[in-house]
């Protein structure tokens, strides 16, 4: 009896399994959906069986209903992740309005408040600005809170804040803002200095560098864009970092005018530049007496998974190697080293041409179809800065924590002098993770004024 059992349930397998096969070979091409009549009104797999069992189906057309719902689910579900993922995206390219908010308060109080028009820094700490014997720090940004918070956590967690010299650099909308947040709240141990795009007075051959480099990198979002336009958005891993290159830093002046830090500061020769979405968890004075061994940059390559190891991506991951002029001049297998907390060597980036290979790529990038690589400000400063990076302790920077689900060790977490929050989710968004976005807002007086005003919370 149970030889006959298990024979005839070899055979119903055998025979499910060969109806499932000439099921998969009905799909219609075209639509992804098998094309079995009565199919499209099914909504679930117990209403197949209902069918079923009323109707006492054979097991072909039990199989093709069967491969039509779990094809209809697929697409369902694949249809789902495309709009979460262009949701989220979209997400990421806004402001809260706890920061319109504070931006407007701030304005506000420039315009009607002497204190928060005071010179920055005060004239006593003016010599400060260019004395290579201090620790001086890059941030270019318009994000007034994000700002406050890289210059809290760096002096919170330094053993000689009073070394430390700020050089915020912002636009000619924020300025204002920007210089009345460090004008009122003043901090006693370390110097802050403001400075507007606008009150640079640069040379015509660098205003029409930065021009043409502006107007190059709105093409290519905007070729981006016309791409995906015409893609319908279709949903595909590898859509994310065009997704990414629609977010309007990506054709932000400052996001990009790292390339013309000797220019911004002509006067130094030492920088460390911070991006605005970073939060500093340790004393980092000590990155400032690295030796870059005659390099022009200092940056993490590998992270914490051993030698020969990427934090994110390799070169492939980056360029178009099935194009000649990548292929012919980049390796593959190079590492991407990580962009956002840098030791930068002002005097040695003098006497290369680092910023004119800058946008002798811009241009190639520009005449081929913008095909050369992905879009983004890291690509082009990779080539621009081959041959003149100094490798330094992965322990210094960890990043990636701007992502959807970003994956990070605890451990690390702690350990890292420097954690990033690269990547769309920002930590004042709240797309952001909730599970490391708090290691930023710790960093946020709540009881100062304008912030509790304007509602800004955790």
């Amino acid at each position: 009896m149970l030889t006959m059992f298990l024979d005839a349930m070899k055979k119903l397998r055998e025979e499910l399994t060969r109806a499932l096969l000439e099921a998969t070979n009905s799909v219609d091409d075209k639509s992804g959906i098998a094309t079995v009549e009565g199919s499209n009104s099914l909504s679930s797999f117990e209403d197949l069986v209902r069918g079923m069992m009323s109707n006492r189906q054979d097991i072909k057309n039990f199989a093709l209903n069967t491969k039509a719902i779990i094809l209809k689910m697929e697409h369902l579900v694949q249809t789902a992740k495309r709009h979460e993922s262009i949701y989220w995206h979209l997400a990421s390219h806004g402001v809260p309005k706890c920061m319109h908010c504070l931006s407007l308060k701030l304005a506000e109080e420039y315009a009607i408040n002497a204190v928060a028009r005071s010179r920055l820094p005060p004239p006593e700490f003016v010599s400060r600005l260019t004395d290579p014997s201090f620790y001086h720090v890059v941030l270019l940004t318009d994000n007034v809170l994000a700002a406050s918070v890289v210059i809290s956590s760096t002096i919170n967690t330094s053993s000689n804040p009073e070394k430390w010299v700020f050089h915020v650099v912002t636009d000619k909308k924020t300025y204002t803002s920007m210089h009345a947040w460090f004008a009122v709240n003043t901090i006693d141990s370390a110097v802050v200095e403001v400075k507007g795009l606008h009150q640079y007075d640069w040379s015509h051959e660098i205003n029409v560098g930065v021009k043409e480099m502006l107007e190059i990198h709105h093409q290519i979002r905007n070729n981006i864009y016309r791409n995906l336009k015409e893609e319908g958005f279709e949903y595909e891993e590898e859509h994310d970092h065009k997704l990414e290159a629609l977010s309007p830093s990506c054709i932000s002046l400052l996001n990009h005018l790292r390339i013309y830090l000797p220019e911004l500061f002509p006067d130094l020769n030492k920088v460390v530049f911070l991006d605005d979405d970073i939060v500093v968890q340790r004393d980092i004075s000590s990155l400032w007496d690295l030796d870059l061994n005659e390099r022009v940059i200092g940056a993490v390559f590998d992270s914490w998974c051993g030698d020969d190891c990427c934090p994110g991506r390799k070169y492939i991951d980056y360029f178009n190697f099935s194009n000649p002029v990548i292929s012919s001049n980049l390796d593959y297998d190079s590492c991407g080293w990580l962009y956002g907390m840098n030791v930068f060597d002002l005097q040695r980036w003098r006497l290369t041409n680092i910023t004119a290979v800058y946008h002798q790529w811009l241009k190639l990038s520009l005449n081929s179809g913008f095909i050369l690589w992905h879009p983004g400000a890291l690509p082009p400063a990779l080539i621009a800065f081959e041959g003149y990076v100094h490798r330094i302790d992965p322990s210094w920077h960890l990043a990636g924590l701007g992502y959807q689900h970003p994956q990070v060790d605890k451990y690390m977490l702690e350990a890292a002098a420097v954690i990033h929050f690269s990547g769309p989710a920002k930590p004042w968004l709240e797309i952001g993770d909730p599970e490391v976005k708090g290691l930023w807002y710790r960093h946020i007086n709540f009881s100062n004024e304008y912030v509790t005003q304007c509602r800004v919370m955790g």
